[in-house]
């Protein structure tokens, strides 16, 4: 396998799952018969917080940074199409998705929104806050980059990356026992918890093949950076220190250079789920942010 596929693979997005009580609150899900982008699931009144997963992640996983933080406000955990147990949609896929929460919010008359995201999930936040400016108030971006193909791919132009290629090819065709090999050092490389390991495997083993291959060449050819100066909500960044974190920084502030009201913070001694690797330094560094938000 070549060293760019090794990296691509390792950079793929997992879930991880942890069950927690929230029996004291209210909880709806809105999911039709037919397949759509996106599954929303409530919990709790106020204003709105939109909780948004990485790539294969249920929205579910933010659960414990909702319980640790102690955040005021009315969660609306998403999950994505193709992923969880949910119905496959056409492509493109991440399109459809950011389509699916704009429309989701419209649709309820959503004002005062927070958005906090993980990888994908922080691609996601900043279309919103781009998209719905007068909605949006404020952003958390977890271990995302506006354009991770720059990083990935260095010069290779979205404009040559298709659905039907063949490395899309080798990666639907792969037997169970290879894709599963795959699926486990993808896992190993995105936590330093060992205890997640497996649950990360099992996620992206139980997506669908389709989507998890053509949504992932979707996110490589995004280039989000065009749209960083027309974003005024307040915004934190933070960033995985793994492997180096001094280039790992220096990423962060080029691509976000055009962002003006951004903090930009890097965990120390963490991949890609900062949640799972600095789970305390996590939540204190959302909620001072929040709280510094509201003085």
């Amino acid at each position: 396998m070549s060293k760019i596929i090794k990296i691509i693979l390792t950079l793929f997005i997992a879930f991880a799952t942890t069950n927690f009580s929230f029996a004291q609150k209210k909880t709806t899900v809105d999911k039709t018969q037919q397949p759509e982008p996106i599954v929303v699931e409530m919990i709790g009144e106020g204003n709105p917080i939109f909780y948004l997963p990485g790539f294969t992640v249920a929205g579910s996983i933010w659960k414990e940074t909702t319980e640790k933080t102690n955040l005021n406000g009315k969660s609306y955990y998403i999950s994505y199409a193709g992923f969880n147990g949910n119905k496959p949609i056409e492509m493109p896929w991440y399109s459809s998705i950011k389509k699916a929460i704009i429309k989701y919010i419209k649709e309820n008359n959503l004002n005062k929104i927070t958005v906090v995201g993980h990888s994908m999930g922080g691609n996601l936040a900043v279309d919103l806050a781009y998209e719905l400016p007068n909605k949006i108030s404020k952003i958390i971006i977890v271990d995302a980059l506006p354009c991770m193909r720059e990083v990935m791919m260095p010069n290779v132009p979205a404009e040559s990356l298709f659905y039907e290629s063949p490395y899309n090819k080798q990666m639907l065709e792969m037997n169970e026992t290879q894709f599963k090999g795959m699926a486990s050092m993808m896992a190993s490389n995105m936590t330093l918890n060992k205890e997640k390991f497996e649950t990360l495997t099992n996620w992206i083993l139980e997506a669908d093949r389709k989507t998890w291959v053509y949504g992932y060449t979707d996110l490589l050819k995004l280039d989000l950076r065009s749209t960083l100066n027309k974003i005024k909500c307040k915004t934190l960044i933070i960033g995985a220190s793994f492997p180096d974190v001094n280039i790992a920084k220096k990423h962060y502030e080029n691509q976000y250079t055009t962002l003006k009201n951004k903090t930009i913070v890097m965990a120390s001694n963490s991949k890609h789920f900062v949640m799972f690797d600095q789970p305390e330094w996590f939540y204190k560094t959302i909620n001072d942010f929040l709280i510094d938000e509201k003085k």
